[in-house]
């Protein structure tokens, strides 16, 4: 088959775009033309879909026919006057939506009517800020940390801390092991500062007032004495950990140092 191949610049497009018409000279389809684009890097594009995905955000191809390779408005403008003729055949003898009562489409053989609810301002659940952007929390989510316990390599159990006596738990079924995971896991998760639950009504009903973003136990201050135990808790292992550091160089260069002999006298 005999074809005709005119490739030009497509200023529609960005720069380094081609337009490619392939015309037909022979066969049955003589006279028909096909259109190919170009990329600047050289790949082709045989649709328009094609050309969209490869262009995405950067070009709006809304108006752009693939046959001309030019902006038509005019096109844009009758897709959506089709879009809105085909809205309306849709729509036309249907009940309005607005004003009929809903209808649960479920594959109930009885059509059964449900509650409509509307954006009205007095609706906290669709003003209230604060309900749209945070996610719901799980209550006494500690639970799920009882009998949780932390091990070595040779899954032997590690000796549990000891929490002090300023941090009680408060709710149902809470220990002191749990406290302390629980303690540990909003450190780790959050940002905020650890209070405790700053209610009193939590200590009779920790259901009624409970703040889920802190751990179930009692309000506590920590207090400049605490500071000073931590530190001193602190400096005491680094001062241990110095030492053990340093008998183990010492144990190491000892080491090397009799492997050093036992090689000289051996090759004596």
């Amino acid at each position: 088959m005999i074809m005709e191949r005119k490739r030009m610049d497509c200023p529609a497009l960005p720069p380094g775009w081609k337009k490619e018409e392939v015309i037909r000279k022979s066969g049955l389809s003589a006279g028909k033309s096909d259109v190919y684009y170009y990329s600047p890097s050289g790949k082709k594009f045989r649709s328009k879909p094609q050309l969209s995905r490869y262009l995405g955000n950067s070009v709006d191809l809304g108006c752009f026919d693939f046959r001309t390779g030019k902006m038509m408005p005019s096109k844009l403008q009758k897709n959506k006057q089709r879009l809105r003729n085909e809205n309306f055949s849709l729509s036309k003898g249907k009940p309005d939506l607005n004003t009929a009562l809903p209808i649960r489409q479920t594959a109930s053989i009885f059509k059964q009517p449900v509650t409509k609810v509307v954006n009205h301002p007095s609706n906290k659940v669709k003003t209230d800020l604060q309900r749209a952007t945070e996610q719901p929390r799980q209550l006494f989510w500690e639970k799920r940390l009882k009998g949780l316990r932390s091990s070595d390599v040779t899954e032997e159990v590690l000796r549990t801390m000891e929490l002090p006596k300023g941090l009680q738990s408060v709710g149902p079924d809470t220990t002191d092991e749990t406290l302390l995971s629980a303690i540990a896991s909003a450190l780790h998760m959050s940002s905020a500062p650890i209070t405790g639950q700053t209610s009193t009504a939590a200590e009779k009903n920790p259901a009624i007032w409970l703040n889920t973003s802190q751990p179930l136990c009692k309000a506590f201050v920590v207090t400049d004495e605490d500071i000073r135990e931590q530190e001193l808790k602190v400096h005491q292992a680094r001062k241990s950990l110095e030492e053990a550091l340093m008998a183990d160089g010492l144990a190491r260069a000892a080491e090397s140092t009799r492997d050093m002999g036992a090689e000289g006298k051996a090759s004596t």
